[in-house]
């Protein structure tokens, strides 16, 4: 295998939690559009921006173990095949990430480019993005640990800055050596940098040669490495996903890769990118990003806006009707309604984290819940039942299982049902229903070429989601 292929590491974990409440820790922000009118996610569009760059591979991912078949899903459904799909038990920010996707780069390549990228970003000008890749790599296959500086458009106080040695070109792309990153600022120490060209926002974009990222983690954080490469040496297969070994992972450090390497070595350059960038890190800079009335309105869904301006409207479904507003971000989901000023979206990550320690569900799920082999909705609940809409995609069956307390009645309202019940099997067409009992053995699948649609009635003292006992199940899940 050649030196010169690139191959992409696409970091897929985080919970979102400041775009809260259409992203949520079931499904966040890096598996949506963020746009109604968008099909393609976050993550769909990070790996099809890359199809005009030669040599480039399959991406690795990393994601944690909730996500691992929305990332594959989504993967299917833009006809890519990842390299690998590395599955951490829990985040141990980018410097470890990186770690573990060099590792597994390494067993398929003998020392290849690797391109780190965020699954949540998003970038407008795709074709100064591919030049921007096009010469990291030529400083990465020189051993340099490329950088990517964002030329700054304001003084933006959510992104960390690069000083680089020099001040940047608009005119050509050219790395300098890095001097140092700073975390960031305030809105006065931004002002500041902004009219300085040595300083460019910190992407979190990288690119660098495989044993040259491991050997500058060796040098400065040697136990990143160790645990890494126990962790690696003890993973386990499960159907498409890699699984580290969750007690040799835990004592990782928790460290990003600026603070772990890159603010030591002496090998970072810093490459300037001007590409429309942004990390869509909350609902102001969704509003910045998006396209809007000659009021400064954006505008998504089911809205009337009457006399208000530089809003941010989105339905799902209900009506909103807003009349006299201004500078305000509002967001309508099937459960939740959310109204706060522009320059307080950053505290909405600290709503989510009161509404989790009450234990209130709307902080991590939405009503409809993604699986493997479709999605369901929960449609209406009280105490002791409960009203699921549930679409299983073609040719795919959920688990053979056993309820210990409650029943379930199943009518289909679409498509063709297969029933395993105990040692029956009977097949269901729309409009026709059926009983499972507590403590029955059934399976439920669809045999047909277009989605199965059912209405599922739960009924019992206790509905929760862990009162499934798993017999045998084609995605691997008897043991989560």
């Amino acid at each position: 295998m050649p030196d010169s292929v690139t191959v992409p590491i696409i970091l897929c974990g985080g919970t979102g939690s400041r775009l809260w409440p259409l992203s949520r820790e079931s499904f966040p922000k890096q598996f949506l559009s963020l746009n109604f009118n968008e099909e393609k996610s976050l993550l769909q569009k990070t790996q099809e921006r890359l199809k005009d760059i030669k040599n480039i591979e399959n991406p690795i991912l990393i994601c944690n173990e909730t996500h691992r078949f929305i990332a594959a899903e989504q993967m299917r459904e833009i006809n890519v095949t990842p390299n690998k799909i590395l599955l951490e038990p829990f985040g141990r920010n980018t410097a470890p990430a990186i770690t573990l996707a060099a590792l597994l780069a390494m067993e398929d390549y003998s020392n290849p480019n690797l391109m780190v990228l965020s699954a949540d970003h998003q970038i407008k000008n795709n074709k100064n993005f591919v030049e921007a890749i096009k010469k990291g790599i030529v400083y990465s296959e020189d051993n340099n640990l490329v950088t990517f500086g964002i030329v700054p458009t304001s003084p933006h106080t959510g992104y960390g800055y690069i000083q680089g040695k020099e001040p940047f070109d608009e005119k050509q792309i050219k790395g300098t050596e890095i001097v140092k990153f700073i975390e960031k600022p305030n809105f006065n120490e931004a002002c500041k940098l902004i009219k300085n060209k040595c300083y460019t926002w910190n992407s979190g974009i990288f690119l660098f040669k495989a044993k040259q990222i491991l050997g500058e983690i060796e040098k400065y954080n040697p136990e990143i490495l160790e645990c890494c490469k126990k962790s690696i040496n003890n993973k386990s297969s499960d159907l498409d996903f890699q699984r580290l070994d969750k007690n040799l992972f835990e004592k990782c450090p928790n460290i990003s890769i600026d603070y772990a390497v890159l603010e030591k070595t002496k090998k970072g350059i810093v490459l300037p990118m001007d590409v429309g960038w942004s990390d869509i890190g909350d609902w102001q800079s969704v509003w910045e990003n998006s396209k809007k009335d000659h009021k400064g309105n954006s505008i998504e869904g089911n809205v009337i806006a009457e006399d208000s301006k530089n809003c941010l409207f989105k339905s799902e479904n209900r009506l909103i009707v807003g009349v006299g507003l201004e500078n305000l971000i509002i967001v309508d989901t099937s459960d939740v309604l959310l109204v706060s000023c522009k320059d307080q979206a950053q505290k909405i990550k600290e709503v989510v984290k009161k509404l989790n320690s009450a234990g209130m569900k709307e902080g991590q799920e939405h009503k409809k819940i993604y699986r493997p082999w479709g999605s369901y909705i929960s449609v209406l609940e009280e105490k002791k039942w409960k009203v699921k809409m549930i679409n299983v995609k073609p040719g795919e069956s959920l688990s053979l299982q056993m309820h210990h307390h409650r029943a379930e009645h199943w009518i289909v309202v679409g498509g063709i049902a297969k029933i395993d019940l105990n040692s029956e099997q009977k097949i269901l067409l729309e409009n026709e229903s059926t009983y499972i009992p507590i403590g029955s053995k059934h399976r439920l699948s669809n045999p047909g070429k277009i989605p199965l649609i059912l209405i599922e009635i739960q009924t019992g003292n206790y509905l929760d989601e862990n009162d499934i006992v798993r017999f045998d199940d084609k995605y691997g899940r008897l043991k989560s």
